[in-house]
């Protein structure tokens, strides 16, 4: 008497075991992406130790697997190629490597190294719509795309957004102290206080908290955060809270100066500070995530 296999039988395990392949495909091609990429990414990694701006991109790589080992429940379990999304992301990664190599000596070391990072990421990328697929890609679409925080910001977008800081963060320090009813006159991003006078100048853009704040919020939105406009509002509200609190730290520098001494110019809370006030900024970051999520809630107990 013979036995047909069901769906469970031979057919099933086959599939089953095509899937087991493509995973085990998936972890062989990232280990070998990670060999081949080893010299850059070692680079990577020294330079972010080292630089302040980039410190960050140290713990990109854990949090983004981190958010996939959490999340990995709601992710597809069939896997198939997408040829499209490979394609696609393996041209990005080839032309940033063309790039890198080809302009290499008219780079400077940052705009190298972001280069080879968004060669890197988008091969990363490419070996996902390969071995796993665009539904996969697309469940795991934010965990994957954090990757990017990776990738050193181009020495000229770093310019801009330390020029662009610098003036919005006056502006906010001339508010403040009118507020407080110091007397001050002001040319620009120079304020001639009593006693003493400031300048706000590159160090005092805060670019780098201003950065690991929208950071924070883009995590804090999806961890929290279910609807798209709220998620909006949140990574929004960074921009306007950072520009604050770099006005609020140069009016804390300059009442010190004018009230204790000139010689706070030097002290812990200006050279060091900066941490503090980020910290600061933490407070309303976080109301703001606990408001909108509140609102939340509360629409989904009325439906």
């Amino acid at each position: 008497m013979a036995v047909i296999a069901g769906p469970r039988g031979s057919g099933w395990a086959s599939w089953r075991d095509l899937q087991r392949m493509r995973v085990g495909g998936c972890v062989g091609y990232l280990i070998l992406l990670m060999l081949l990429f080893f010299q850059p990414l070692s680079r990577l990694m020294l330079y972010a130790a080292q630089n302040n701006l980039n410190s960050h991109i140290l713990l990109i790589p854990l949090i983004s697997g981190y958010m996939l080992y959490i999340e990995r429940r709601r992710l597809p379990t069939r896997f198939q190629k997408s040829t499209g999304g490979t394609v696609v992301m393996g041209v990005v990664g080839f032309a940033a490597v063309a790039a890198a190599i080809g302009w290499g000596g008219n780079l400077s070391f940052n705009d190298a190294l972001a280069l080879m990072a968004l060669a890197f990421v988008s091969f990363v990328a490419a070996g996902g719509f390969l071995f796993l697929g665009s539904q996969w890609m697309v469940a795991a679409a934010f965990p994957i795309a954090f990757l990017v925080f990776m990738i050193p910001l181009p020495d000229a977008a770093v310019n801009w957004l330390e020029n662009a800081s610098i003036l919005a963060s006056a502006e906010a320090a001339a508010l403040y102290f009118n507020i407080v009813g110091t007397p001050m006159v002001r040319h620009g991003t120079v304020f001639e206080l009593p006693g003493i006078v400031l300048q706000v100048v590159q160090e005092c853009s805060g670019i780098r908290s201003s950065w690991v704040l929208f950071i924070s919020s883009l995590l804090a939105s999806h961890a929290f955060l279910r609807t798209r406009w709220r998620r909006i509002v949140l990574v929004a509200f960074v921009i306007p809270l950072g520009i604050m609190r770099n006005g609020f730290r140069i009016l804390v520098i300059g009442l010190l100066c004018v009230h204790v001494g000139p010689h706070m110019i030097h002290s812990p809370i200006h050279r060091r500070g900066g941490p503090l006030f980020f910290a600061l900024s933490l407070i309303p970051l976080f109301l703001m995530v606990w408001w909108l999520r509140r609102q939340e809630q509360r629409l989904n107990l009325s439906d």
